[in-house]
């Protein structure tokens, strides 16, 4: 036997729909290189290109795990 959710549980998990296109945001800024393709400002000694890619993959990885949690 198939059930339905309920009508405020599939109200909620649609309002937080929307949430999961957030995980769009860091894969569209990677895939314009001249947005950060630059030298300084350096983070110990690292430029400012290698940096900002980490920084994203680490974004994203919380990002993640949020929305998981979330159940989005």
């Amino acid at each position: 036997m198939v059930t339905r959710p309920q009508e405020s549980q599939r109200s909620q998990n649609s309002g937080r729909r929307w949430l999961g296109l957030l995980l769009l945001l860091p894969f569209i800024v990677l895939l314009y290189p001249p947005f950060y393709n630059f030298k300084d400002p350096t983070f110990i000694g690292i430029p400012f290109f290698y940096w900002f890619q980490l920084l994203c993959i680490i974004l994203t990885a919380i990002l993640t795990a949020v929305l998981f949690l979330l159940k989005v």
